[in-house]
């Protein structure tokens, strides 16, 4: 990214997220089928597995120092969440964004994120939730230093729903909450290609705080609509493979 130096390589990426934690923990183990899960998904999420990767049972398994047993049982959980799809002694596929989804994810934000803005206009931006936003803005300035797109991703999502959040609609934040995971897929694979992007995607996350808080509506709306555009209007309709 900013630094091709820092970049992480794809084994890299995997080998750091894979190893198991062998650090001494007072809690209880996750369930083996979960830490399954939970690896195999951020794989996915990250871009570690871009879509239309075909992965094993084993090739997890061995990754995760777990049987097949329940990476097998993680494999159904991700199917039934779309986003693997599963193949009888070849493996699974990892299910690319749709080209139509990744288009109604993003009318579905920007209705989202728009009316959450107009109802902190009329209410005021609590000053915790201005706190944690200037803190998820500035994290993702020291993510952006390092041109570390996953991490980078994560906190652009937690960003925008935390805006969400702020306007104290609760209906619309456990909503938001389901376009999580692809948020964080869409956001790495518009970002990898175009690293430059990082920095100004600071700024522009820095305009639109400054926004809520001046409770300034339809000026958001707008910059909103420019920044998601400028981010993925030509890289939406896409998410087969993440440049490394």
């Amino acid at each position: 990214m900013a630094d091709s130096a820092y970049r992480p390589t794809a084994s890299a990426t995997a080998t750091a997220k894979t190893t198991p934690d062998t650090t001494p923990s007072s809690g209880p183990r996750p369930p083996a089928s979960q830490v399954a899960y939970a690896l195999t998904k951020e794989l996915i999420l990250d871009g570690g597995l871009p879509g239309a990767s075909l992965i094993s049972e084993g090739e997890i398994a061995e990754r995760a120092g777990l049987s097949r047993t329940p990476v097998r049982e993680a494999f159904l959980r991700l199917e039934a969440e779309g986003l693997l799809s599963l193949h009888p002694k070849r493996g699974a596929v990892v299910v690319p964004v749709p080209a139509g989804e990744a288009e109604d994810v993003l009318e579905l934000r920007l209705a989202l994120e728009r009316a959450a803005a107009e109802r902190i206009a009329r209410r005021g931006l609590p000053a915790p939730r201005a706190d944690r936003l200037r803190e998820l803005v500035e994290l993702q300035r020291e993510w952006a230093g390092h041109g570390d797109v996953e991490r980078f991703a994560e906190v652009d999502e937690a960003f925008h729903r935390e805006i969400v959040e702020a306007s104290g609609n609760a209906l619309s934040s456990r909503f938001y909450a389901t376009l999580t995971d692809r948020q964080r897929r869409m956001g790495v694979f518009a970002l990898w290609p175009r690293p430059e992007r990082l920095g100004v995607l600071v700024e522009e996350h820095g305009l639109l705080l400054r926004l809520l808080t001046e409770g300034d509506a339809p000026a958001f709306a707008v910059a909103l609509r420019d920044h998601l555009d400028a981010t993925h209007g030509t890289h939406a309709t896409h998410g087969t493979h993440v440049p490394r």
